[in-house]
């Protein structure tokens, strides 16, 4: 019998909720590390973004890559950047209710 696949759901899943502490180790806390990118990106744009903008600019990349040729890793990479949103979303709030960036 052979074993079955999981879906791209529990896949991401698994990246989002139970890899995270490997990643951390390495690259320090994701939600953190995409604050820490909106600050770069608006101390070199003079733009605003905050933490969620973010996010959404991972799943614009990983959605523009499918539009040229299907590779589920970028649908796996999208889903889980909004999987890691929600629990972003879940400790700094949202648009007008996101904790500033510092």
């Amino acid at each position: 019998m052979s074993k079955k696949k999981s879906n791209i759901l529990e896949q991401a899943n698994d990246i989002v909720n139970n890899r995270s502490e490997e990643k951390s180790r390495q690259y320090g806390p994701f939600e953190e590390g995409m604050r820490r990118a909106a600050m770069i990106f608006n101390g070199m744009t003079g733009k605003d973004l905050n933490g969620s903008d973010m996010y959404a600019a991972l799943v614009a990349l990983k959605l523009s890559r499918h539009s040229y040729n299907y590779k589920q890793d970028n649908l796996l990479d999208a889903v889980a950047y909004l999987g890691a949103l929600d629990n972003y979303v879940e400790l700094h709030g949202y648009k007008d209710s996101e904790d500033p960036l510092s």
